[in-house]
């Protein structure tokens, strides 16, 4: 790996870390010499990953909705490895309510992961950023953003939510020299997209369907998106901000009458 695009000496908090993408994102970020702080609800995964990858991840229990656990985390990577220069807010779950029938409490627990969480990672990370006059903060959206399907209220919303917030951050973070971005993923292979082709009473159909309407024909790797994230959290990216890259192999590109 080129020298340029190496995330040496710098300390990163990823959200989610013990699966899927959020997993893919530790993995790559400590191959390229960064530290890493990661959380999850699961501890027995969580603290496998954690050995897996030896001294430079730091794996903690935390509920991303909980004000009170994520600045525990926050405190946490600074007395372990020293404040962070980078964010990823990774940490999501799927929703398909009805309007109608969903409960406040319903609504309330999934923004509360989906969008609350991210914003609560900002607030914990930023004014150690702005100590130091940078960092880079990636949030984890979804091609549901820009382009959903019937049945996923309201996790567009969020997801739309999470786009919107990266403007916003990014606007007013700016100054201070730190940059906020946001993916977008389509179809990856990960828990959430191998648990909606099971749900299917034909899941080698459904699968088929799925890859027939992605323009490159087939579904992503999780590390594929961690390498775009490795990316925006880098120096290489120093002029981007504000911005959502769509990483859906083509999906969202469909669309004419």
């Amino acid at each position: 790996m080129s020298d340029h695009t190496s995330l040496d000496g710098e300390i990163a908090i990823v959200t989610g870390g013990a699966r899927g993408i959020g997993k893919a994102v530790v993995e790559v970020f400590v191959a390229d010499g960064a530290s890493v702080v990661f959380c999850d609800l699961d501890p027995d995964l969580g603290q496998s990953v954690e050995q897996e990858l030896g001294d430079r991840a730091t794996f903690v229990r935390c509920d991303v909705s909980v004000e009170s656990d994520i600045a525990a985390m926050a405190k946490t990577c600074v007395s372990t490895f020293g404040p962070a220069s980078i964010l990823l807010n990774n940490a999501g779950v799927n929703a398909n309510f009805d309007a109608t029938t969903m409960t406040s409490d319903d609504w309330d627990r999934f923004m509360g992961v989906d969008l609350k969480s991210a914003w609560l990672g900002a607030k914990y990370v930023l004014p150690h950023m702005r100590d130091v006059g940078r960092g880079a903060i990636v949030n984890v959206a979804s091609m549901h953003a820009l382009a959903t399907l019937e049945g996923f209220f309201p996790y567009a919303a969020a997801k739309s939510g999470l786009v919107g917030m990266t403007r916003s951050l990014a606007l007013d973070w700016g100054p201070h020299g730190i940059r906020v971005n946001a993916v977008a993923p389509g179809y990856i292979w990960t828990r959430l997209v191998q648990d909606s082709i099971d749900r299917n009473p034909d899941p080698d159909a459904a699968e088929r369907s799925m890859v027939a309407g992605i323009a490159l024909r087939r579904v992503g790797e999780p590390v594929e998106i961690a390498n775009v994230i490795r990316f925006l959290a880098s120096d290489d990216a120093s002029y981007i901000t504000g911005t959502t890259i769509h990483i859906d192999g083509g999906v969202t590109a469909r669309r004419a009458g």
